[in-house]
């Protein structure tokens, strides 16, 4: 065998070792790739499983005598709808004697059973009159022991239901006096210390009001820093001390920002606690370092052939930035901006230090109102000790991954909208 011959064979067996080395790494990227999806879709899916159960509530059907000597027609709002609830109760379930039992059967509804009925009557006054079927929310713990998740196995003292308490919800599933419904109140009302009765509809407005103020100032500062940064500032030291302070700033805990927040803009500024406006203006802090560098790397991919035409033709400076650079520039900006305000829809660190942790049930109708978010809900629903708590914060996160999924979606979609190729 020749030389020839020899380094040939070597040099085969050296491009095989590397084929297989090759085809190792390939293996270990689509592995690392599996094993990362797999780990997502059982977060979600597990987030997803314990939160659809959040979509409807149990309610209780109750046969009401509203004649005239019970609810006067004449003064329906001074008449004591709890009182009646829980006459009525008393004669549904006669047994019930003892002043311990009525308080475990006036358990097995909502607190806010009278409102319902007051507001049922005060829209249809002439269900006054006679005796009719009022359909109320059932309380938190009948809510998740009819959707299954207490174990009427387990021993009396390791659950909140005793045996009487789930005899009687026997005995009104038997009689077709309990079902289940859309539960249309987690989307229109606020916070609750009530588990069937919280909703996030104040934590949405909040979101959405605070949302907007950042980016009605992020998103024009930021672009207009990044053009004058790329542009026009000249690379002396200054520029090179700001660029690499917004580059340090990227890199900050969100908390920091919003420990800014609360020393300027509360302390100093005297501006409201816990309102919209200084949360939005909080977050526009934590995304512009976001959307400046986002929006510089834009600038640069443009090719210098553009400025250089434009400039050709006799285009000032400005007019080749803002007229042929800027706009190919565009779909990048987006992207950065939205990717920005994404991270800003999630955050909840910067808000608990400026007030928006506090328990708001009202929805603000302004942006000086106090208000909380929809990261800052979840967080308050996480801590509380209330089992039916937990498919509410569920239900929040598959909402938030919505927003922040969609808000991706439109980066993407505005990306490739005006997308100009050169």
């Amino acid at each position: 065998m020749t030389d020839l011959d020899t380094s040939f064979l070597q040099g085969q067996k050296h491009l095989a070792k590397r084929h297989r080395s090759e085809s190792r790494f390939q293996w270990m990227g689509r592995m690392a790739i599996v094993v990362s999806l797999s780990f997502l879709v059982f977060m979600v899916g597990s987030i997803f499983w314990q939160g659809k159960s959040a979509v409807t509530t149990t309610e209780i059907a109750l046969q009401i005598n509203l004649s005239a000597d019970v609810v006067d027609p004449n003064d329906i709002r001074g008449a004591s709808f709890d009182r009646i609830i829980k006459a009525t109760l008393c004669d549904t379930f006669p047994e019930a004697t003892s002043r311990k039992e009525k308080k475990k059967l006036y358990g097995l509804l909502s607190s806010d059973a009278g409102y319902q009925l007051r507001d049922q009557i005060l829209e249809n006054p002439e269900m006054l009159g006679g005796t009719v079927t009022i359909w109320v929310n059932a309380s938190d713990d009948v809510d998740i022991f009819n959707k299954g998740q207490i174990d009427r196995d387990v021993p009396q003292a390791d659950r909140r239901l005793d045996d009487q308490q789930i005899g009687w919800i026997d005995q009104l599933s038997g009689n077709t006096a309990m079902r289940s419904v859309f539960n249309a109140k987690f989307f229109t009302n606020g916070d609750s210390r009530e588990p069937e009765l919280a909703g996030i509809l104040s934590a949405l407005v909040g979101s959405a009001m605070s949302l907007s103020i950042c980016f009605v100032l992020s998103f024009p500062i930021g672009i207009m820093a990044a053009i004058y940064l790329e542009e026009f500032a000249p690379k002396k030291r200054w520029s090179d001390f700001i660029e690499i302070n917004i580059n340090n700033l990227a890199a900050v805990p969100s908390i920091v920002f919003g420990l800014l927040g609360l020393s300027i803009f509360l302390s100093t500024f005297g501006l409201p606690r816990s309102s919209p406006l200084v949360g939005g203006m909080v977050l526009a802090l934590m995304t512009l370092p976001t959307i400046i560098i986002a929006s510089r790397a834009s600038l640069r991919a443009v090719p210098p052939s553009i400025r250089e035409a434009a400039l050709g033709v006799g285009a000032s400076p400005v007019q080749a930035t803002f007229h042929h650079v800027a706009p190919l520039a565009l779909p990048g900006m987006f992207t950065g901006a939205i990717v920005g305000m994404a991270r800003a829809l999630g955050d909840t660190a910067p808000l608990l230090m400026i007030g928006m942790v506090a328990f708001i049930v009202d929805v603000p109708q302004s942006i000086l109102e106090p208000a909380t978010a929809l990261p800052v809900q979840i967080f308050l629903w996480a801590d509380a000790p209330e089992r039916a708590f937990l498919e509410k914060t569920s239900a929040a996160i598959i909402i938030l991954l919505v927003f922040l999924v969609l808000m991706n979606i439109a980066a993407i979609i505005l990306r490739k909208k005006y997308e100009l190729r050169f």
